[in-house]
């Protein structure tokens, strides 16, 4: 088992109440789905964060579609629009 460590969080009193009502529907506790919410917002800002890295990357290495590729592009998709 992965090891755990305690955290405290501050909720607003709507969301908290949000929390309550879902851990009761879903049978599970609050700290899990919280942590669960936090997985799952820190791995897509993880990821963002990447694809962001990768496209300065290329943009610094000028590795840009040609013209013509974009023109395709387009024409593909007023072909296919319409």
């Amino acid at each position: 088992m992965p090891q755990t460590s305690t955290m405290t969080i501050r909720l607003g009193n709507d969301l908290k109440d949000r929390l309550d009502r879902l851990a009761a529907v879903t049978q599970r506790s609050k700290s899990f789905l919280a942590a669960e919410a936090v997985k799952e917002y820190v791995e897509l800002n993880e990821w963002q964060l990447q694809e962001i890295q990768s496209a300065l990357n290329e943009a610094d290495s000028a590795d840009f579609a040609a013209d013509e590729e974009v023109e395709e592009a387009f024409a593909k998709w007023r072909s296919d629009a319409g």
